[in-house]
């Protein structure tokens, strides 16, 4: 099934619904976002010889094009490369040759540098096939969408590479089409009168979400900046109306506080999705108590994408309820077609409470790593995805996320989970944001560092966020070093980087261990 058809369907269902938008100014509706979408799919045949599965690149900002662009590439049977335009162009001619891309989109079509690009690989701009598109004629070449099963390839994503060299993860349009499925189920409904906006990349999980929308005739806002500027999302979406988008919760302190300096409530933003990381709980009271009940909860990585658990809207916008710290510090429940596991060292299951590697199965979890069987195979076992993430279970099937398994911090033999510490300082009102790694101590093998950026015109010390700290938690699990920045650094999606952190403190990291050895327990 080619998730392609899902235009095609909106398009005679609803063809005059308003489909794509620059800020609130209309692009298209059904019929014209299906017809530019044929159009760039009968060009990339007839023009520069695509064949189902050939791939195609996309390096551009956020645009209304970025989508006719992607459901071309679906129509005729290509796979999209979508690249995140914040990468350099070094980064992302990387990432084009690994994928042997064909053709590779940008805003201007001269990103890249000659020689960088695989040799057959031809690079154009937007405007180029818009300009071509606009020329077009009818006719009756590739009417309907290509036929595809199921497990071929729709979209390879490449991971945001924080913990290493990006991998190319094989996402097929079953895949695609199970995440857009419980989306609708275990997210929220969405009806033609809904309107997605894209704030985070489109390469990403922003994009990611747009097939449910799609599929239902909604609305697709691009804003005029092209990203996330929280004003304008905030002037947008009191527009249009009905707004729901995917935001990190980096994005979604700035638009708290644009919100909060203007006096402003969210009109028009029905869901904010959080994703990327769980909001510390400090931070979730602080946005309901400004912006009131529009948030989701959902935990997902490119290996499943967008598509692990989520917490119901109703549970998390809740702070009546006597449950509520525990609700919103976790990511929710398993969604819909997903089998969840939390595992020991040698990969038993764990008790509810005891902390353990996260793994999943279901219909979203990729295909592999592209041209990569030893990553493959190691992250994939018996079909189970390995998350990487170490979180823990209740007896009600909720999920609590504790850290990244190559961020936990063992100090004198005790397992620490920079997570816990991150909430308790995140919670103090001098704090801005916070994040903790390990350091290298030749006395107790780690010690926790955390890097603290304080709040404008605020002062803190070390001795009182010491004192803020035991007073909350236990004494052992304290930072032994603080490290006062400007600003965290992050990639592309508004993730804290602590790769760059560890690198302040410490040599490169141990290998990982054989994870295969216990690969008879998975079943």
């Amino acid at each position: 099934m080619n998730i392609a058809n899902w235009l095609a369907d909106a398009s005679d269902r609803w063809p005059t619904n308003p489909a794509l938008l620059h800020g609130e100014v209309l692009v298209a509706d059904y019929v014209g976002f299906r017809a530019s979408a044929r159009h760039t799919a009968r060009l990339l045949v007839q023009r520069h010889g695509i064949q189902p599965g050939d791939r195609i690149a996309i390096f551009m900002n956020n645009t209304t094009n970025y989508l006719v662009l992607l459901y071309g590439i679906w129509w005729c049977g290509g796979i999209a490369v979508p690249i995140n335009s914040k990468l350099h162009p070094a980064e992302a001619a990387e990432i084009v040759c690994d994928a042997e891309a064909q053709l590779v989109f940008t805003e201007d079509g001269v990103r890249f540098q000659e020689g960088t690009l695989p040799s057959g690989c031809t690079e154009l701009s937007q405007e180029a096939i818009a300009t071509l598109i606009s020329s077009a004629g009818n006719n009756d070449f590739l009417k309907r969408p290509l036929l595809r099963s199921s497990d071929d390839l729709a979209w390879l994503f490449y991971t945001s590479g924080t913990t290493g060299r990006s991998k190319g993860v094989m996402l097929s349009h079953g895949n695609l089409t199970a995440m857009a499925l419980c989306y609708a189920i275990d997210v929220q409904p969405i009806t033609q009168d809904d309107a997605i906006l894209y704030a985070a990349p489109m390469s990403h999980g922003a994009g990611l979400y747009n097939f449910v929308f799609v599929r239902s005739g909604a609305a697709h806002v691009v804003p005029e900046s092209c990203g996330f500027d929280p004003n304008e999302v905030l002037r947008v979406s009191a527009a249009v109306r009905n707004i729901s988008f995917f935001a990190a919760p980096t994005m979604i302190k700035r638009l708290v506080d644009a919100a909060e300096r203007d006096g402003l409530r969210g009109d028009g933003i029905r869901s904010v999705i959080i994703g990327g990381a769980p909001m510390y709980v400090a931070d979730l009271d602080r946005a309901i108590e400004i912006l009131g009940p529009r948030f989701i909860q959902i935990y997902g990585q490119g290996e499943s994408p967008m598509t692990i658990t989520s917490v119901p809207k109703d549970a998390i916008n809740d702070r009546s309820r006597p449950d509520w710290n525990r609700i919103a510090s976790s990511v929710g429940y398993a969604q819909s077609c997903i089998e969840l596991r939390v595992l020991s060292d040698d990969w038993v299951p764990v008790a509810p409470g005891v902390r353990g590697e996260v793994m999943v199965r279901g219909a979203t979890v990729m295909q592999g790593y592209w041209h990569n069987e030893q990553a493959t195979n190691e992250t994939i076992v018996n079909g189970w995805l390995r998350t990487g993430d170490i979180g823990y279970l209740d007896p009600d099937g909720l999920l609590t996320l504790t850290d990244r398994s190559k961020d936990v911090v063992i100090s004198g033999g005790s397992n620490i989970y920079p997570r816990e510490v991150e909430e308790i300082l995140a919670s103090h009102p001098s704090v801005k944001e916070v994040a903790v790694t390990g350091q290298p101590d030749s006395e107790w093998g780690e010690v926790v560092v955390a890097f603290v950026v304080v709040q404008k015109a605020a002062y803190l010390s070390e001795a009182t966020l010491t004192k803020w700290f035991v007073d909350r938690m236990a004494s052992f699990k304290k930072p032994k070093r603080y490290v006062f920045l400007d600003e965290l650094p992050k990639n592309g999606y508004g993730k804290v980087a602590k790769t760059a952190l560890r690198a302040l403190l410490a040599p490169a990291e141990a290998a990982e261990p054989d994870i295969r050895a216990h690969a008879d327990r998975i079943n």
